[in-house]
């Protein structure tokens, strides 16, 4: 088991946010988390990654408890996370962007052969790697910060909301990555509000309502389970 949360709760000042979530990811998997705007979909994640602390609970990492671990380390340890609004550095290149995502490495061979990687995962990317960050479209900037993650060699790719505001032709795209990045060796949690697009693509999945886990299985039993259909893929 590549991570393991135990119970967490977690506060934003006097509102509980996470209540008691337990949840893992092995490796090797794509797994999915979904649920409306307000579920807590992106506060696991940030607690995940240490920029927010639990209130209670155990976050587990390769079987060490890292709940209490700085961020940066976390990163050092194979966490990386594409943000909700992909968040690239606007007066910087795309491949200053792409350096940022591999700061915390020296082993310059291998960063080389990653940029590469990152170029043949994102071609659009290569013919803009001198073009400012800010410059690029809402996708490319998508493509980026995925990119960007992905310098950073994590065994653990988490990816909040990847879709958000894209073309549905882009959307295709970011998510046939995401595949190719799983099927390269990167486990992947992702949270992401285009269910039918996520359950797809996951092993398994969690569907959240506020702050509480309420249904998990296989991508596939959740699409076509009744009351995720209704709820979250327009069908009655």
């Amino acid at each position: 088991m590549l991570l393991e949360i135990d119970d967490i709760t977690l506060h934003y000042g006097r509102i509980q946010a996470l209540h008691g979530i337990s949840l893992h990811v092995n490796e090797g998997e794509v797994v999915a988390l979904i649920g409306a705007n307000g579920a807590g979909k992106s506060t696991i994640m940030r607690a995940i990654s240490g920029l927010r602390a639990v209130s209670r609970g155990a976050i587990r990492f390769n079987g060490e408890d890292i709940s209490k671990v700085r961020a940066d380390l976390r990163v050092a340890r194979g966490i990386c996370q594409a943000p909700e609004g992909r968040g690239v550095f606007p007066g910087m290149t795309v491949q200053e962007n792409l350096e940022m995502g591999a700061y915390i490495r020296r082993d310059h061979a291998e960063i080389a052969k990653d940029m590469e990687r990152v170029f043949g995962l994102f071609p659009r990317l290569l013919e803009r790697r001198k073009q400012a960050g800010g410059t690029l479209s809402g996708g490319e900037q998508q493509m980026l910060a995925v990119g960007r993650a992905l310098m950073a060699r994590p065994k653990l790719l988490l990816l909040d909301e990847p879709s958000m505001g894209l073309a549905p032709m882009i959307i295709q795209q970011i998510f046939t990555i995401i595949t190719e990045i799983n099927q390269q060796g990167t486990t992947v949690l992702l949270v992401e509000q285009n269910a039918q697009q996520a359950l797809s693509r996951a092993h398994r999945a969690y569907v959240l309502e506020t702050g509480n886990i309420v249904k998990e299985g296989t991508g596939a039993d959740l699409l076509h389970d009744p009351a995720v259909k209704a709820a979250y893929l327009g069908v009655a």
